[in-house]
């Protein structure tokens, strides 16, 4: 989607954490008791930020002169897991291309196993950072080979797995000879017991 933003003045964004909770006691839906401070389902907390209104900002703790010049109040939609592996892999700048791009300069492959790709996904659910944490998460998988591939000129494959990403596991390398073998991210749980 494009937007022509000729005749906007500014976009406000954020998470604003809290706010659900001052339309909650507008809408008179705030729980009483025991559990009634549950957390609430991000789908939960979507429906609830749906009927927010200015004077909800204004509790919140935005100055009304600075209320007055948002006319328009939209409401996102929380990224699920394949959101974030779409963002990982599909557009022209996608953290894992920056990443291939990078290894590529020392001749080295970079390839991502849909296992990982996933743990990456819900690291980044459980961090609540969105799509922001997706880059240092796959930056501290590979943290410690960037330093070692441009001494190792024997490497020609490094394979990011899901325990790279959920228990700081080193990725795979792989040699030339490991690659002429036909050793990949297909068969590298085979290769490593052996």
């Amino acid at each position: 989607i494009q937007i022509d933003t000729t005749n906007v003045l500014f976009i406000c964004g954020g998470a604003f954490d809290g706010l659900e909770k001052i339309v909650e006691e507008r809408v008179g839906r705030r729980s009483i008791g025991f559990g009634s401070e549950s957390a609430m389902s991000a789908v939960e907390r979507g429906r609830i930020l749906e009927r927010l209104m200015p004077e909800d900002l204004l509790k919140f703790g935005l100055i009304p002169e600075f209320i007055g010049r948002l006319p328009v109040i939209v409401t996102l939609s929380a990224l699920s897991a394949e959101d974030l592996v779409r963002v990982l892999t599909e557009p022209k700048n996608a953290v894992t291309r920056q990443f291939e791009k990078f290894l590529s300069l020392d001749k080295v492959e970079l390839a991502f196993t849909p296992g990982a790709l996933r743990a990456a996904a819900e690291v980044a659910l459980d961090r609540k950072t969105g799509a922001r944490a997706l880059r240092s998460i796959v930056e501290e998988s590979l943290l410690e080979v960037m330093y070692d591939i441009p001494d190792r000129t024997d490497i020609r494959k490094c394979i990011i797995t899901e325990e790279t990403i959920r228990s700081g596991r080193l990725p795979l390398l792989l040699t030339k000879a490991d690659v002429e073998e036909g050793v990949d991210e297909t068969n590298y749980q085979e290769w490593l017991a052996v």
